[in-house]
């Protein structure tokens, strides 16, 4: 077994549980956190970066923060693709009738129940079918903030259609 080899399972055995600890406090995965531990090991040996032992534990809590961090942002983007699939899904999936009583008020009362910048959305998505994507490059917006002004202009919509049938 070659020094480098040693180092790494010496620091295995001594840094493991509180690397392990960390990660599950972040990820509140055990599996994941697992992962995430073994992850940073195996590019240990794979690096050519050398430990100091007074630094050793510092130095991989850190990359196990990080990692945990990467994991969070990632599933975070991952849920808001998600979401905004399943709006997409839902508009796609939505009965005739009801999608067009929805459009229909849309035009007789869309000046009064919304601002301008959701009527432009709601313009761009219903009457040019235009994609979150789509609307989001050309208002300079992200397409979260797309997706935020068409799901809360159709939960309006839904409680004023729903408050004009009684």
């Amino acid at each position: 077994m070659t020094d480098k080899k040693r180092q790494i399972e010496r620091l295995f055995r001594l840094h493991y549980l509180a690397m392990y600890q960390l990660a599950c406090i972040l990820l509140h995965d055990k599996d994941g956190s697992k992962d995430i531990v073994h992850d940073v090991f195996v590019q240990l040996l794979a690096d050519k970066t050398q430990l100091n032992e007074p630094t050793a534990k510092a130095f991989l809590l850190s990359c196990v923060r990080n990692r945990c961090l990467n994991e969070i942002r990632n599933q975070k983007t991952h849920e808001r693709v998600r979401q905004l699939l399943m709006l997409d899904e839902d508009l796609e999936n939505s009965s005739p009738e009801l999608l067009e009583e929805e459009i229909k008020a849309l035009h007789v009362g869309i000046a009064e129940l919304f601002p301008p910048i959701c009527r432009e959305i709601i313009h761009l998505h219903f009457v040019e079918s235009l994609t979150f994507r789509e609307i989001a490059l050309r208002m300079n917006v992200s397409e979260t903030t797309i997706y935020k002004h068409l799901h809360s202009a159709l939960n309006q919509l839904r409680l004023t259609l729903k408050n004009a049938e009684q």
